[in-house]
């Protein structure tokens, strides 16, 4: 018999037969039918203990099976039958234990197809520039080419190094965010001298496009948040402004604080953002229908993983008397 196996159930059949032979023979002492009756009875509890031990046993057993079914990936097990004391409870945890457990396993395989997928992208990105290398490298090696060709495609090739070391720079501060490994430092952030930080990089390429640059600030507004990382992630939305302003235009930055939040807006007088593309604007590798050719579609996504990571939220919309509005709030408090 399968349930003698059990340690525990040899020691307490023992001790029952025991308690029986002891009280019997106790019993005997005083009147030989009371000594039957006592046999009979002790004879009976113990049937009966086994038969409920036998019982919950059965049903351990079967407990184990449908553990085996969900380590095995079966989805259509049925714990409910499990109603009885410490079986219940085991069962309620095993039930979101099982449940934690196929979520995790739903999350790598998304995760897994993310990645492929990231994989893919970041491929097709970087070879389009080194395709146009190779190119340049082609036309730089014949020796009929003139100095100014020359000289004009050496200026390209340094233009598409620059994009890469770009692209390799920001996938890797992206996948800092994604594992959690980024160092983001809590520091009292001067809204003022972000600004001016983050537009020093596009000063020159604002001015060749006769573009101007306008802010107005209330008081002294300022965050608790990492500088260097916000500088990348201002930045990287003004560069967005500048390249859908048109030559001689405007971008605005505007910035307040209040009790529970610090905001700043960035503005400009484009072309604004199509409607199709609002919902997927701050979307890995998304390209727009206004996006230029050298375009890599991660900067927004940069930008906005940078703000969602200080506890802060970023909105895109369109003017309704033209271009595109960015509106970032720093929140005081967990959002």
């Amino acid at each position: 018999m399968k349930l003698l196996r059990n340690h525990d159930v040899k020691r307490s059949l023992l001790l029952y037969i025991l308690l029986t032979v002891f009280f019997t023979v106790a019993a005997a002492f005083f009147n030989v039918y009371f000594s039957a009756y006592i046999f009979v009875v002790c004879i009976a509890f113990t049937l009966i203990n086994i038969f409920i031990t036998y019982r919950r046993y059965k049903k351990i057993s079967s407990f184990s099976q449908e553990l085996d079914k969900i380590l095995h990936g079966n989805e259509t097990i049925n714990l409910s039958e499990y109603s009885e004391g410490e079986l219940a409870i085991l069962q309620n945890e095993v039930s979101k234990l099982s449940i934690q457990l196929r979520e995790q396993a739903e999350n790598l395989i998304n995760d897994k197809i993310f990645l492929t997928d990231a994989i893919a992208d970041i491929s097709h990105q970087i070879r389009t520039p080194l395709t146009s290398l190779n190119l340049i490298i082609s036309f730089l090696s014949k020796p009929t080419l003139t100095d100014e060709r020359r000289f004009s495609l050496v200026k390209e090739a340094e233009t598409l190094l620059t994009r890469i070391d770009w692209l390799i720079s920001a996938l890797l501060k992206m996948s800092k965010l994604d594992s959690g490994t980024a160092n983001l430092i809590k520091e009292t952030v001067d809204v003022k001298n972000l600004i001016n930080r983050a537009t020093a990089s596009i000063a020159i390429p604002m001015e060749l496009r006769e573009q101007q640059l306008v802010t107005h600030f209330e008081s002294e507004p300022s965050f608790t948040g990492d500088l260097q990382w916000t500088v990348e992630a201002v930045e990287n939305i003004l560069k967005n402004c500048m390249e859908h302003t048109p030559r001689g235009g405007i971008i605005t930055v505007r910035a307040n604080e209040n009790a529970i939040y610090t905001e700043i807006v960035i503005s400009d007088n484009g072309v604004g953002i199509n409607k199709e593309d609002l919902p997927h604007l701050f979307d890995r590798f998304y390209k727009g229908k206004n996006s230029s050719s050298q375009s890599f579609g991660i900067g927004l996504a940069l930008a906005r993983m940078i703000i969602v990571s200080q506890n802060g939220t970023i909105k895109a919309e369109n003017n309704p008397a033209g271009g595109a509005v960015f509106t970032i709030r720093f929140y005081k408090g967990v959002v």
